[in-house]
């Protein structure tokens, strides 16, 4: 099992796939299988049985996971995508942008 380079509250630009371009928020992190679900992108239609929660069941709209590959971290200072490093600062290991060089 391999150490992400994104996380959850992450903001995040899809680069590759049907939904390529579109930029939207990490919800969850699925580490074992190395994929995310990212607000508003990979809408895929499903089926629900009536239950207590929905007892009208039907078709409902919801995010399905994307390969974390396919994703591309937005640097907060410039809004666009950079790769993601780690080192040691002042004793603690950090997540890094390398085209700014700031702690993420």
């Amino acid at each position: 099992m391999s150490k992400l380079k994104i996380k959850t509250g992450d903001t995040v630009r899809i680069i590759a796939g049907d939904h390529k371009g579109v930029e939207g928020k990490v919800m969850k992190v699925f580490v074992e299988k190395n994929k995310a679900i990212v607000e508003g992108a990979n809408m895929v239609s499903k089926h629900e049985k009536p239950s207590a929660k929905n007892p009208q069941g039907g078709i409902v709209k919801k995010e399905a996971p994307l390969h974390i590959s396919n994703l591309a971290l937005i640097d907060s200072k410039s809004g666009d995508t950079t790769r993601v490093g780690f080192e040691i600062r002042d004793g603690k290991k950090v997540r890094y942008s390398k085209k700014s060089n700031e702690v993420i």
